[in-house]
This record gives C-alpha cells, structure tokens and sequence, in this order.
C-alpha cells in the first residue's frame, strides 16, 4: 500500500537525480546537492535553502520546480550572494507571492528588489544591497533568459519548460515521463531517440521511421542530447 501511494506521488512531479539535474541546468552537481539537501562545515549541519517536492522518498531527488529554481539560486551565487541571505530571500518571497517555489514566479521579476532589501536588513549581505538598489543589477542577475521557454500557469506557477532556445521543439513537463526531455509533440523522450541514432550508425532517416517522427525531430532531439551531454 505504501508502494502504491508513493508512486501516486510521483505522478505530476518529474523526477531529477542530481546529476539529471547538472544535466539539464549546467550546474554543477555537487552544488545542487548542497543546496537542496544541506551541508556539513566546521561540524555543523547546514540543511537545504528549500523541502525538495520528492522529501517524502529515501533518495536525494528533485522536482520539476525544484529543477528550475536551482537555476536562480546559481544565477544569485554567481552573483555573490550567500547562502543565508538566498534562504531568507526564499522564505520571505514564499510568503509574500504564496508561492513554494517563488523565484520561478513571474511576480519575482518586479517584486524581488524590494525582497532583497528587506533580506540586507536581516543578513547585512553586499550583494543583496546592490541587487536591492540597482535596477540594473537586479536584472544583470535576474535576466530574461531565466524565465525564457518556462510556460506558466493561469496561477502564475511554472508548468512546463522549453530548454532550447526560441525553440518549442523539445520540452520537460512533470506529467510526461517524469519530467524527463521529450519531444513536445509526440512525448517521444530524446534520450530513446539518440540512443537509437547511435544504435542504428547514425542514420536519422532509419530513426525516424522507427519513431515514426520525422528526421528535423530526430536531429533535434541528437542536438539536444548532445549538447546538455557535452
């Protein structure tokens, strides 16, 4: 019975190991873990800046949402920003917006400065002060590209995200096969596809009969799968 409701779970969620993870963002695996399930320094036992939607399984696994907003926690430590003062952004913001993951949220875009000016007052953190005050900072840091090719919820909530540029071709999406790439119109995962690409020497016609996709869908999906591979 336990079995058969964890598995319900799972349904709508996506599934992510730290290294799909580092995979599909670009960022290093061992900061997602640290991030998303703590850390040990000097003794101490620093927990994770958030719950991963997946804290109900025994393995270090990450959500859809949780997969998107790592992506601007590594963008807040690129740009110096701690540690303690991204977790009282996180929190502060989760209240604000009512939201679990509230740096996906488009609302984060126009509301975040003043977020971040609150979170100077706690934690006396310069980056957060330059962020705070500059307009430009803020969107140095918060650029476009990060919420680029994330479809949104009526709500507001991250539903969907396009990883290609100006390209809908290939999607991850919680509710197809875990969240893992697929292709956006037939749900054919790209990794099935450039497994069959190399099995079958490198001849995307052969594939795409197989599939019964075709060959743009194919070499999409190769370019993809070479790319987060590289």
């Amino acid at each position: 019975m336990k079995r058969a409701e964890t598995a319900s779970r799972l349904i709508g969620v996506g599934i992510y190991t730290p290294a799909e993870a580092a995979l599909y963002t670009g960022i290093p695996a061992k900061d997602i873990r640290r991030w998303m399930f703590g850390y040990r320094s000097e003794g101490v036992q620093h927990p994770g800046l958030w719950s991963s939607e997946l804290d109900f399984s025994d393995e270090k696994l990450l959500g859809f949402h949780d997969l998107l907003e790592i992506r601007f926690v590594h963008a807040f430590r690129r740009h110096g920003v701690s540690l303690q003062a991204i977790r009282s952004a996180s929190r502060q913001a989760r209240e604000l917006f009512d939201q679990l993951y509230p740096f996906t949220c488009k609302r984060f875009q126009t509301d975040g400065r003043s977020i971040f000016a609150t979170v100077f007052d706690e934690t006396g953190d310069e980056a957060i002060l330059d962020l705070a005050k500059r307009q430009y900072a803020f969107r140095q840091v918060i650029a476009p590209s990060l919420y680029e090719g994330i479809d949104y919820a009526g709500e507001g909530k991250a539903q969907r995200w396009f990883p290609v540029k100006r390209s809908k071709t290939i999607v991850l999406d919680p509710n197809r096969n875990f969240g893992k790439p697929v292709l956006s119109s037939t749900g054919v995962d790209t990794a099935s596809i450039y497994q069959a690409f190399l099995a079958e020497g490198k001849d995307a016609k052969r594939v795409s009969v197989i599939f019964e996709i075709p060959i743009a869908a194919v070499d999409a999906a190769v370019t993809f799968e070479h790319r987060i591979a590289a």
